[in-house]
């Protein structure tokens, strides 16, 4: 039996995905900029797409553009912003915590004169409201942070962007990626003031290549994308009808995020339970973060070791620290964690397929890793 806990990274195409895609590639086939009928009925799909993830994030499908990938989106979100508002202030506030594809953007940006202020996580995980209070200020023209942190499951508090930028009378725009979030908290960019929200569809059982910007009505980003400007001008590009529709299908299949929640934190607890029974384990995720992600390490046991020692059972996790060329998780040393626990760090990231009998399975495998593997290093 194969068991795949690495939903963090992408997930597998739910049925309703697939079944839209087909309909798609196989019939519903045409450009959606064309003219003619099968021009119209391309549209259409993306139309219907459009209405499904609006609905899921409560906004207007007007306010929701396609990309070919998150990190498209983030990248869009990011520089748009900036540019559009650099002759406002010079200030960015953001997290020490990103993922890449907004993290590298502001490294791109500091290079460019622009102030990055990255916060640093709290005990609990996420940045700390009162470190963002004395960060934003009338300068700031852009506050970036994560919904869900993608290594540990730290979950932001995002609700409190909005009063500091109110607080501190900023032209900021805020920019939420919720790519790791969406489908599984419940959330309204409307309830927190978010003016863009990142969303990716290989996250939530739709396919790869296919993302969403929702950028709320009347905010102004300066696109660097251009072609035969395609969703307004902001992702040019012939659009990946198929991927979109399978993105829609994706969203209206979700179950209500709230109920799955308590069924996640059922599963996390199981494993948690399954993981004490070796005190060697030490988890790194908070305990108040998203239950669909745990990370934890084995001291002793290197990160890829015990994932090849895992692939070769037919069990799939990710390493819970990016170990190329002697380069560190930035996430788990801004955690502060020491260097032997960063470099023995695994992420298991489940979905609302995940059974207690793959977890069971999967903690088995780390026991017996524990008493073979960590005894011969």
């Amino acid at each position: 039996m194969e068991i795949y806990l690495d939903h963090s990274a992408t997930t597998p195409l739910c049925p309703e995905a697939l079944r839209a895609m087909e309909g798609v590639l196989t019939e519903n086939y045409g450009n959606p900029s064309a003219v003619h009928a099968k021009g119209a009925q391309a549209r259409d799909a993306i139309t219907d797409a459009r209405r499904a993830v609006a609905s899921a994030l409560g906004v207007a499908p007007a306010e929701i553009y396609f990309s070919h990938s998150g990190t498209l989106a983030n990248n869009t979100a990011v520089f748009g912003a900036a540019s559009a508002r650099k002759k406002r202030g010079g200030r960015i506030v953001t997290t020490a915590l990103e993922h890449p594809s907004v993290a590298r953007c502001m490294d791109a940006l500091e290079a460019q004169g622009f102030e990055v202020v990255r916060l640093t996580p709290a005990p609990e995980g996420g940045f700390s409201p009162e470190a963002l209070m004395n960060a934003v200020n009338d300068r700031t023209v852009l506050v970036s942070a994560m919904l869900v942190n993608n290594e540990t499951g730290a979950v932001n508090p995002v609700e409190y962007i909005a009063p500091a930028v109110r607080r501190a009378n900023a032209p900021a725009l805020i920019h939420i990626d919720a790519i790791q979030g969406f489908g599984k908290l419940p959330f309204r960019p409307a309830r927190i003031g978010a003016d863009l929200v990142t969303v990716s569809a290989h996250k939530v059982h739709g396919p790869k290549g296919v993302g969403a910007l929702y950028v709320r009505k009347g905010v102004h980003l300066n696109n660097y994308v251009y072609g035969g400007g395609q969703e307004s001008g902001l992702f040019s590009g012939t659009e990946n009808v198929a991927g979109i529709a399978g993105f829609g299908a994706a969203v209206r299949a979700l179950p209500d995020a709230k109920a799955q929640l308590a069924v996640m934190l059922r599963r996390r607890q199981f494993l948690l339970e399954k993981l004490s029974a070796y005190p060697q384990i030490a988890v790194n995720s908070p305990a108040g973060g998203l239950p669909y992600i745990v990370n934890f390490s084995v001291p002793g046991i290197p990160s890829q070791v015990l994932i090849n020692f895992l692939s070769s059972r037919g069990i799939y996790v990710s390493a819970g620290s990016a170990c190329k060329k002697g380069h560190r998780s930035e996430v788990l040393t801004a955690m502060g964690l020491p260097p032997e626990r960063i470099d023995s760090a695994i992420r298991v990231s489940m979905s609302r397929y995940t059974t207690e009998e793959e977890l069971s399975a999967f903690a088995e495998a780390v026991g017996e890793a524990v008493r073979s593997v960590r005894t011969k290093l």
